[in-house]
């Protein structure tokens, strides 16, 4: 005799095996939804090459979050944030630089920026007379804001704490480029200046100044008026001999470069004799010897030039009367008054009156 299932037994199967496959459909599309958010890529792709991203000291989430979108470096905030919260990201935000690489997803991408491994720039500064623009330009490639970086190389009690002053803290920056962690402050930048100074003058250079009997600072000083007085690399050796010839006879610099700080203004060309009477611890034509400090940061050039000073009879010298941005070398007074009144008609000629 045949044997029936159920009528209903059949319906209670189908319906078991409809809700297995309705669960398991909805697993599926909910794994593939957490999924996507943890390890789908969701850097922007469409930029090819790595981004930059900085984060400030005190960023919350919340910032981070807009900085991302102000970049437009991630496609989807909301699956970041989502990931993030749950990786405990809100309480690890690490300030810094950090690279990131197209296609990342968001795992990869907080699991950067919880570390704190960031990754380091490259600070340079060349070419730079004064403080305030050191300040300024160090300023547009770390964190620290110009006005710390003034206001601590206006400390007298920290300036002394690294064997500086107010008049020799110029000295203390070595011009070239240094790795730094982005998120560096003043404090740290200035430091870190102190051990690059002291290892540039450990060994050779240091030797090279007792033996001409001048101290580092003392160097950086002269090196700054060589700055001052040319651009021509190849003479600065040349006119540094000039100013060690006249410091170890007695005679006072008589630098127009100094006369230029003293006045605070180094576009004058032509110094006249009223500015000559400047009362000022730099005028080099009313005191014999180097003034107080560097009149600008020296460039390692000017700084070897002097170490390495040509060994000469010259006393003086002027600019040459054609422009060309050397200078005529003179040992006798009559010799330099000769070819300081050829530079001088030169000036006329071309109407340059100060």
């Amino acid at each position: 005799m045949e044997r029936r299932t159920p009528k209903g037994f059949l319906n209670g199967k189908t319906l078991i095996i409809a809700v297995v496959a309705i669960a398991f459909v909805v697993l599926v599309i909910v794994t593939a939804r957490y999924y996507a958010r943890i390890f789908a890529p969701n850097v922007n792709t469409e930029e090819v090459q790595p981004a930059d991203l900085y984060i400030y000291t005190g960023s919350t989430l919340d910032d981070v979050v807009q900085t991302l979108r102000d970049s437009n470096l991630i496609r989807n905030t909301d699956s970041f944030i989502w990931l993030a919260r749950r990786k405990n990201y809100d309480n690890h935000v690490n300030p810094g630089h950090y690279v990131i690489d197209p296609g990342m997803n968001n795992n990869e991408l907080i699991n950067l920026l919880r570390s704190g491994k960031q990754t380091p720039v490259n600070v340079t500064f060349t070419n730079v007379r004064t403080l305030p623009v050191l300040a300024s330009v160090v300023s547009g490639q770390l964190e620290a804001d110009s006005a710390s970086i003034e206001g601590l190389l206006n400390d007298e009690r920290f300036l002394s704490s690294l064997g500086m002053n107010r008049y020799t803290i110029p000295g203390l920056f070595i011009p070239n480029t240094y790795e730094f962690y982005w998120n560096t402050g003043a404090r740290g930048f200035v430091e870190r200046m102190k051990k690059e100074y002291d290892r540039f003058w450990k060994g050779s250079r240091m030797k090279k100044a007792e033996k001409i009997d001048l101290t580092p600072v003392e160097v950086s000083t002269l090196a700054s008026i060589v700055d001052e007085e040319t651009n021509m690399t190849d003479e600065m050796p040349r006119i540094a001999g000039v100013y060690i010839n006249r410091i170890k006879r007695g005679i006072p610099l008589q630098a127009d470069p100094t006369i230029r700080f003293a006045m605070g203004d180094f576009t004058i060309r032509r110094v006249l004799k009223k500015q000559l009477e400047i009362d000022s611890p730099y005028n080099t034509y009313k005191f014999a010897g180097l003034p107080p400090g560097p009149i600008r940061i020296p460039s390692i050039v000017a700084i070897d030039a002097v170490l390495n000073y040509e060994h000469h009879n010259y006393y003086y010298f002027c600019a040459k009367n054609d422009f060309s941005g050397y200078h005529a070398f003179a040992r006798t007074l009559a010799q330099h008054n000769q070819n300081a009144r050829l530079y001088q008609k030169a000036l006329n000629r071309r109407k340059i009156l100060k």
